[in-house]
């Protein structure tokens, strides 16, 4: 019962942050400029190589992105809350003996799985693959993190599980290296130039 209240709180917070940025207060434009095909993560590549069907073209990527309308809303932070408090952080090394190892995880993950999870479920809750993109950003201290990115017609927001709130790209911490193209999920677009970042440290 107290879990439950928490997480009704937290999912409260979060309706509560995306309207406001929905709203546009966020400055800097409300959709990520990304540029010319740029390599693919490591860990995605043998993430595809083991699970083709997760890394094909996406269906109708030119429809535009769904409206951010309170349901959306809603759905976003349910699944970002709940995969943020099912999943314990860990890193690859830790759990498989291995850097840069990507999977949907069951209990246990680094900051790539908590993306790959959510991006499951949402598109479980009808959100098309194309709107919803693995993005590999660096955080302050120059180390490399993954996030989910997820497309509106309103801009794009970002699913952090360093982060209970649903927030804009521009409105967060970090420096924005690269993302899947919305045509194709197993072919990444840059969004700035700079050397790859190695994502696979655990990130609490």
């Amino acid at each position: 019962m107290v879990f439950r209240r928490f997480l009704g709180a937290t999912v409260v917070l979060c309706l509560q942050s995306a309207a406001c940025l929905a709203a546009g207060m966020a400055p800097g434009g409300p959709s990520m400029v990304v540029g010319g095909p740029t390599k693919q993560p490591h860990g995605h590549y043998a993430y595809c190589q083991r699970q083709p069907a997760e890394c094909g073209p996406n269906a109708d990527p030119s429809k535009a992105p769904p409206a951010l309308d309170a349901a959306l809303m809603r759905t976003v932070a349910l699944v970002n809350t709940a995969v943020n408090s099912e999943i314990t952080a860990a890193s690859d090394q830790d759990l498989y003996g291995q850097e840069e190892f990507w999977t949907l995880p069951t209990s246990a993950g680094d900051c790539e799985d908590y993306a790959l999870l959510k991006r499951a479920r949402l598109h479980e809750a009808g959100i098309p693959l194309s709107d919803l993109l693995l993005t590999v950003v660096r955080k302050v201290d120059g180390t490399g993190h993954a996030i989910l990115t997820l497309r509106t017609a309103a801009g794009d927001f970002v699913l952090d599980n360093l982060d209970w709130r649903v927030r804009r790209w521009n409105e967060v911490p970090y420096r924005f290296v690269k993302r899947q193209s919305e045509a194709h999920a197993g072919r990444w677009l840059e969004i700035e130039s700079g050397p790859e970042p190695l994502v696979s440290s655990v990130s609490r």
